[in-house]
């Protein structure tokens, strides 16, 4: 078992800044929520989901540090900026799936995307029972959007030997590093998060 962590990108903030400054949230919102597109907030987008505050969400990638080239994992994609930030952070030669509960949300995330014109990422149905995609596993980075009980095993195997997960876990976010068999998980602050679930 590492107890080592990967180490960080020096740059990882200045390309998360670039990337959110790039892919406008107010493309991914329901339009009763637009005129809050640019408040630190999260904002409600139907079905029990929100679309998280800015804040939290550069926080999380800055922590996930995804790379050029890597195949990024997005649960709970919920409006799909997520997904389209981290395409933005995996180009060159990066791909993403984001996979989502609620089929509306599917849909919407899916009409978002292709109305940024978004390359290199896809939201994918959650499948019954299952945490994640594991049919597209490995992962290099997996981002999750809801909060756990517990670490899930379920994503760690999804993980890349050398990959990287964010998750939230009783309102404490986890980074999670794979090497090998083994894995090193740290903490990264407190914060708040709609219940992850698996599809019935």
């Amino acid at each position: 078992m590492s107890d080592k962590p990967i180490p960080a990108d020096a740059r990882a903030a200045d390309r998360v800044r670039a990337a959110m400054a790039a892919v406008d949230r107010r493309d991914f919102l329901p339009k009763p929520q637009l005129r809050f597109a640019h408040a630190d907030m999260p904002l409600r987008i139907g079905h029990g989901a929100t679309c998280s505050q800015p804040s939290t969400v550069a926080a999380m990638l800055e922590e996930l540090d995804p790379r050029p080239g890597c195949r990024a994992l997005d649960v709970g994609s919920g409006s799909g900026w997520t997904t389209a930030l981290l395409a933005r952070l995996v180009a060159p030669g990066g791909s993403v799936v984001g996979v989502e509960l609620e089929p509306e949300l599917v849909s919407m995330g899916r009409r978002h995307l292709l109305g940024a014109e978004v390359q290199g990422a896809r939201i994918e149905q959650a499948e019954p029972g299952r945490l994640g995609r594991p049919q597209d596993a490995p992962f290099d980075r997996i981002l999750v959007s809801a909060e756990a009980r517990r670490l899930p095993q379920a994503l760690v195997d999804q993980l890349a030997d050398g990959g990287r997960m964010v998750v939230p876990v009783r309102g404490r976010l986890l980074v999670v590093d794979r090497r090998g068999e083994g894995v090193s998980t740290r903490k990264a602050g407190w914060f708040s998060f709609v219940p992850l679930r698996a599809a019935d």
